[in-house]
């Protein structure tokens, strides 16, 4: 098998609150995007192996490919083994959900080989032991996810924009930034008011609540944001717990323009996506 693993971005992320179990509720809006990693996934084996093209990558039971996989047969009670070749794309502490995206290709793709004994309530339980972004890849539509993430619902509108992501050229430690995350700093709430995800999709909406952590520690943030925006982007928001930075541009020409301009930057990786909806 062969799978096209999507990155995600964060389109609004506000969190209101830590749980005691150390995982914060939040209410977001993701959607997938068309920056793939690609899963190469050979069944038959006696063990399970994974290989990557980025070698600071685990490939050991800290994988999330790999953890899917044994949790996937573990569930299925079968002693199997799988062999899994990442090609990576995704950049890793990007914010950008590369990891959980992998978990949920091969989840999904184990079922589908394997005669989906398994629904996709189930397959989406799973995914949550693994990390609190998985059952939303499995979802496959742009999603409102409330509690820890895990609590989809779709959001029904568009995003008719084209996607310039910009890695900065450093990742974050997801972990580290939600540990110092001062909720009384937060401002997302605020745009909550008049109920926004009932309407069309506006730029104005663009909030993630971790940028008061992320864009502090790494000035690169904000300088993305603003490099963004001087090329014609209608917003930038960092996504997830960064490290990196999207654009929303009106139109593909003005879109290709920015990239064409912004790839001048050694430090920076460019991404020209869409939204996957």
């Amino acid at each position: 098998m062969q799978i096209l693993s999507p990155a995600k971005i964060n389109l609004f992320l506000h969190i209101s609150g830590k749980r005691p179990d150390g995982y914060h509720e939040l209410l977001t809006l993701m959607c997938c995007v068309t920056l793939y990693d690609i899963l190469s996934i050979n069944t038959g084996y006696k063990n399970i192996s994974v290989s990557c093209t980025d070698p600071e990558i685990p490939t050991d039971e800290k994988n999330h490919a790999y953890r899917a996989a044994d949790l996937f047969f573990k569930k299925l009670d079968k002693k199997e083994g799988v062999r899994i070749n990442i090609d990576k794309k995704i950049p890793t502490g990007a914010g950008l959900g590369g990891g959980s995206s992998n978990a949920a290709a091969v989840l999904s793709g184990l079922n589908n080989f394997f005669g989906s004994p398994f629904p996709l309530s189930e397959i989406m339980k799973m995914g949550l032991e693994i990390g609190a972004d998985v059952p939303f890849f499995l979802f496959k539509k742009p999603a409102l996810a409330t509690g820890i993430g895990d609590k989809l619902e779709e959001y029904p509108f568009k995003i008719p924009y084209k996607i310039l992501i910009i890695y900065p050229g450093f990742g974050v430690s997801t972990k580290d930034i939600y540990n110092n995350l001062n909720l009384r700093l937060t401002n997302c709430k605020k745009k909550l008011k008049n109920n926004p995800f009932e309407r069309e999709f506006n730029p104005e909406l663009l909030c993630n609540d971790l940028e008061s952590v992320t864009a502090p520690r790494h000035p690169a943030i904000n300088e993305v944001k603003k490099a963004l925006l001087k090329m014609g982007a209608k917003g930038a928001l960092m996504s997830g717990s960064g490290s990196s930075v999207f654009g929303l541009f009106p139109d593909y020409d003005s879109a290709i323009i920015a990239n064409k301009a912004l790839s001048m930057n050694s430090k920076w990786q460019v991404f020209l996506a869409d939204a996957i909806c």
